[in-house]
């Protein structure tokens, strides 16, 4: 538990900027921790300050807490799986760049983001390389016309965030699964 005193004039209705970042961290690490925050205005004599709404035209005056979340890059082993360019000369499977730009198809109802790095897998895979399952390859050699063979496709794909018009022009922002291929095999 932690407590902070901030010496202020009364009646003058000034902000106060209350740096909390350390208290939200440790929430975020240790979800248990969370015992909430309590302001208290108090007097110089340790008593409780009537605490008032804003009068009409003051709404913008009620107090708040904004928090901005940003996600951090982690580090991490480089993931199994080939990163090619179109100059590539490579044939195995691999992942390669592809930027989607919603404005060019014509689908004004996405505000944000108007285009955004999608990739896309091609190329070959061979039966004994980034064979996933040993089941497949088995498949084939018991019966090598009637399977079809391993193909490159993603096997890792995750969410970007979206800020969108949905169908009764409502402002919606979501994750949508699914929209960045991160590994082929």
């Amino acid at each position: 538990i932690r407590s902070l005193k901030l010496d202020m004039n009364p009646g003058t209705g000034i902000w106060q900027s209350i740096d909390v970042k350390t208290v939200l961290q440790n929430w975020l690490k240790q979800p248990e921790s969370n015992l909430g925050i309590e302001i208290k205005a108090l007097d110089e004599n340790g008593h409780d300050l009537a605490v008032t709404f804003p009068e009409p035209g003051e709404e913008g005056l009620n107090p708040f807490l904004e928090v901005k979340v940003t996600d951090t890059p982690k580090r991490s082993r480089r993931d199994f799986g080939l990163d090619c360019d179109v100059h590539s000369t490579e044939s195995r499977c691999c992942r390669y760049p592809l930027t989607v730009d919603f404005e060019a198809f014509g689908w004004d109802w996405i505000i944000a983001p108007k285009r955004y790095k999608a990739n896309y897998c091609s190329g070959e895979c061979e039966f004994l390389f980034l064979q996933k399952y040993p089941h497949t390859h088995l498949v084939h050699q018991a019966n090598p016309k009637g399977s079809a063979g391993p193909c490159c496709t993603p096997t890792k794909m995750s969410p970007i965030n979206m800020l969108y018009f949905n169908g009764k022009e409502q402002i919606i922002y979501g994750k949508i699964p699914g929209m960045v291929v991160d590994r082929c095999g």
